[in-house]
């Protein structure tokens, strides 16, 4: 039996940092699913077809990682796909705290279900989707800190903003 683990985030947009723990996933997975979990109440720089588009591209030569949306739970997600293990990257205390909170509840609601904790790659310990918007909106330099097609993307969406 095949080995799926569901990898959730809102991707706004994906980072080197979640490409890292993709590329660690599927050291451990079989099949790992990027899900982008839809929350219509969060405001998103990104759309959720940019999203997607964005995220496929850069797993392009990933052949064992497929993107997917959600706006339902995450345990009935990881149910009607035949995965059993959610993937979280940990970068600090803070995030440990949430995502202890979430592990447990998500094993409340379906016993089945495991949390795997990956600590985050040193070079993108400070990095996050929010923290890249902010800087990229006030002209700050984001190179590096995700793929190319994303920094494209993120110089064209805030130069369109200030015009």
């Amino acid at each position: 039996m095949k080995k799926i683990a569901v990898y959730p985030g809102s991707f706004d947009p994906i980072t080197n940092g979640h490409v890292d723990l993709i590329r660690r996933g599927l050291r451990m997975f079989d099949q790992l699913i990027v899900l982008i979990a839809h929350n219509p109440n969060k405001v998103s720089r990104f759309t959720i077809e940019e999203r997607i588009t964005m995220i496929k591209d850069v797993i392009k030569d990933m052949e064992r990682v497929r993107v997917d949306v959600s706006a339902g739970l995450l345990v009935n997600y990881l149910r009607d796909n035949g995965a059993s293990v959610i993937l979280r990257g940990l970068r600090a205390l803070s995030d440990f705290e949430y995502e202890f909170q979430m592990a447990l509840i998500n094993r409340r609601m379906n016993r089945d279900i495991e949390t795997v904790f990956l600590m985050t790659g040193y070079k993108w310990f400070y990095t996050s989707s929010k923290i890249i918007n902010e800087a990229a909106s006030l002209g700050g330099n984001i190179k590096g800190l995700v793929p190319d097609l994303v920094y494209q993307n993120l110089l064209k969406k805030y130069a369109s903003v200030e015009e």
